[in-house]
This record gives structure tokens, sequence and C-alpha cells, in this order.
């Protein structure tokens, strides 16, 4: 049996305020400590690229079950939803290189086909499905309108999935303020048709990337970061001139590394962060010591942050599903964004980026394995609920508005058992009775007899990788 040794984060605090002396805890304990309090959850989700575009095409009554398995309360209560304003590529590319590197559901519907071509604002009927029937379901939602790349007229190369030379821009610079009036156009027609109010409008997509080329798998558009900052220069008044609420967002880099280039350099620009709402980022990798440094710099830019993309980092089934657990944790605990989406929500041919595998052919599909372990946090830490110091990376802990619900999770990435003790010393109203839920190899998010807390101090023996959640009433 393996035991971890716990750090008892936060006692030096104590000591400094002359509270310490008189706090004894059990060796190797998990001291939760509510008197210090970070972000407040703005909510989880998903983008609906690419996956919307193929479900939305399904029966009815499977789309309708497929969106409650998403936005219910009671499933994966997620409520944060990034729309894919497709560029579109040439139709002569149709069935192309698109469909030989991520398949048909890779190939976005864009609504303009020329600079002089009206809109079809028929177009992408099936994304377009599932965002107004989330909007039914959860009047609450949260939409982000993104785009990955601008039309393909618009491009240096004639192809919406970028240059011939990755690492240089594709948007032919003659094209920037159509690209801008593109994106409002949109953003202004879902309002007025569908009164789908886009909090945000992220304009890039992982742009400072260098692997969006010519006839490759996807759409997307390399910007170097001084002609994103050029751009958002220009997108900023037309956006305030057409009478939206929408903020820009930016600027959505694959990690953090790229992130923190970007956004130093909008810094260094001294006028850009001024014309953002929200600060992006997506973690398919990055450090701890850069997750606190993208903190401080988020800090300095005092704006809203999110954590708007991500996927699995190693491992295979549960394995994975679970380090990419760690990667939330780490994420919210050091980060401490007020949002944290997934990029898909289904695939057909894996059981690690996605929650549900499906056939988008046959209409076939099930929960696997992710999506239980997604919500044994999506479910429980709910929106407005505030983290807190939990003192461990592999604990995640929070506290609802009322300041009448504890919620903690437990993470065992490891092959073995693993003792955990927590004190809730520090809360001295809880019940002595906490609820548990689990999902390990063999459980599905279950519920589980209570456990007692005994002189504040909660035991338990977390299976071989498992997740545990806790729920404590005060």
């Amino acid at each position: 049996m393996k035991k971890l040794v716990m750090a008892m984060v936060g006692l030096a605090w104590f000591s400094s305020h002359g509270m310490a002396e008189n706090v004894v805890q059990p060796k190797d304990t998990v001291v939760l400590q509510p008197e210090m309090t970070y972000q407040s959850l703005e909510g989880w989700g998903s983008s609906l690229c690419w996956w919307a575009a193929q479900v939305g095409k399904w029966d009815e009554a499977k789309v309708d079950s497929i969106v409650e398995m998403l936005t219910s309360p009671d499933q994966l209560n997620m409520n944060i939803f990034r729309y894919n304003i497709g560029g579109g590529d040439d139709p002569s590319h149709a069935d192309g290189h698109m469909v030989k590197g991520k398949g048909k559901r890779a190939e976005m519907e864009g609504f303009k086909a020329s600079p002089e071509a009206p809109y079809d604002w028929n177009a992408d009927a099936a994304q377009r499905k599932i965002l107004l029937k989330i909007k039914e379901k959860r009047p609450d939602a949260v939409f982000e309108a993104f785009s990955n790349s601008a039309p393909y007229w618009m491009t240096v190369s004639g192809c919406a999935a970028g240059y011939t030379d990755p690492s240089k821009d594709n948007l032919k610079p003659e094209y920037e303020e159509m690209f801008c009036q593109y994106l409002i156009d949109v953003c202004k027609h879902y309002k007025d048709t569908y009164q789908i109010d886009f909090k945000t409008l992220e304009p890039f997509n992982e742009s400072y990337s260098n692997y969006w080329y010519a006839e490759g798998s996807q759409e997307g558009c390399h910007f170097e970061p001084q002609t994103q900052i050029r751009i958002i220069r220009k997108l900023y008044p037309m956006l305030k001139e057409s009478g939206l609420k929408t903020v820009i967002s930016a600027s959505d880099e694959t990690n953090l590394n790229h992130f923190l280039k970007v956004q130093q350099a909008y810094e260094e620009a001294g006028d850009i962060w001024e014309k953002l709402g929200q600060l992006n980022t997506h973690t398919y990798s990055g450090t701890n010591e850069e997750r606190l440094q993208v903190r401080e710099l988020v800090a300095r830019a005092g704006k809203p942050f999110w954590q708007s993309e991500t996927g699995p980092s190693g491992g295979s089934g549960l394995e994975s599903n679970l380090l990419l657990v760690q990667k939330l944790f780490d994420d919210m605990r050091i980060m401490r964004p007020q949002a944290w989406l997934d990029w898909q929500i289904m695939e057909e041919n894996n059981n690690e980026w996605c929650v549900l595998r499906g056939n988008f052919q046959t209409q076939v599909y099930r929960p696997i394995k992710n999506f239980y372990v997604r919500m044994q946090i999506t479910r429980f830490f709910k929106q407005g609920y505030t983290f807190i110091e939990s003192g461990h990376d592999q604990v995640l802990a929070a506290v609802s508005p009322s300041g009448k619900e504890l919620v903690f999770t437990w993470l065992n990435t490891s092959d073995q058992e693993q003792t955990a003790t927590i004190s809730l010393e520090k809360f001295r109203s809880a019940k002595p009775e906490v609820r548990v839920w689990r999902t390990s190899q063999e459980e599905d998010c279950q519920a589980l007899p209570a456990v007692k807390v005994r002189n504040g101090v909660l035991s338990y023996q977390a299976p071989a990788r498992s997740l545990t959640t806790f729920v404590v009433t005060l």
C-alpha cells in the first residue's frame, strides 16, 4: 500500500498571522484552506468544431439525447461552447486533403464564396442545430465564436489549411479588414436571427504555430504576433460600431510557451490588452512554471481568462483520461482560469480525445470512460463555486457561493492504492457524513456509501487509477 506524503501548504500563512501555534494536524494530512480563495468558476465546456457539424445531421431524438448528456446538471453540466466560424476551403479541394487528414468533419462550411458573393446563411446548418439545441436546454449557456482560418479566397495560398510555408502568414494584408467584417457579420447574423449573444469573438487559433500548411489536414492560419496586433487594432473599432456586446478574446495559442510570447508582444504594444475582453490559451503542453508565469501575466492584464481548448498528453484508455484530469488540476490550481474546455465531444476511433465515441455515418454512439471521468469534476464543481487551496497537486477543492457546500476530488493516477487523509478542521460546521462518488476501471461515477468524518479528519482508501469526489454539507 502506497501512502502519499502531503505538504501542509498554508501553515506558514497561519504562523505569520499568529494563528498556527495551537493547530496540530496528523502527519501526512491534506489540509484544505478555506481562507485561501482563488478564482470563481464560470463553467466547463467544449468546442463545437468538428463533432457538431456531423452530429447535427443525425435523427432529432439522438441529437436531443446528446445535448442533454452534455448540458444536464446531473451529467456533464457543461455551459460553455465555442462555435467555429468556418472559413470554407476551395470547393475544388472537397473530399481531398482535409478528408485524408482529419476526415470529412474537418471540411467546415464558410458563409461567403467570394468577395462579391452574398452571404449564404443556409451554410453550416448542422453545427448551428447543435448550437441552438444547447441554447434551448441551457438558457444560461455562454458562447464564444472562433475562427481557424479566413475563407480560402482571402488567403495567399488559396487554401484554408495554411500557407505553403507554415511559418508565414496566410491572410492577404489587403483582406484584413474584410476578414474582420466577415467575423462580425456572422456574429451579428446569429444575434439578429437566433438571439445568440456571443460573449467573445476569437479571430485566431493556434496562430503562432508552424503546422498550418497548404493542403493540410484542417483549417488553420499562421499569424505573426505583429500581424495579430494589427488585426486587433482593426477589429476592435469595427466590433464596437456593430452594436454587439461581443468582445475580443485572444490568442488561443497551442501551448503556454507560445501564449506567453504572444501576450508579451501584446503587452509591449501598449494598446492591445485594453482592446481585449478576455485572454484565452490552450494547454496542449506547458510546465507548471509556465502556468505560474501565465497567472502572473493574466493578473497584469486584469482580464477574464479561459483555458479554451486542450486534450490528452499521453497514455491510453483510463490512464490517459486521468492524466488529462491531472492537467485540469494543474491548470485550475496554478494558472487559475475561470473556465476549462475540452476540444472534442465525439470521436470515431479513440477513447482519449472525446467523452462520447460514435460513428458519424451510422449514428451509433455511447458514453465512454472519459465521460464519467469528466463528470466527476464538472457535475460537482458547479458554476459560481470558488476554488480554495488544497495544498496538493492531486486534490482540487472548491466552496459553493452560499458557503453551504464543500467539494473536493482526489485523483490517483498511479497503479497502486493510496491512503488519503484530509483535514476538515477548518470547516467546523461540516456534517459528519460526506457523500462520495467514484470512477475507476470498474465504476462509472458511482455513488458510494457515505464516509465518516472523525475529529475533523476524513480517511479514505483510493483505489489504483481512480477519481473520487467528496461533497460535504456545511
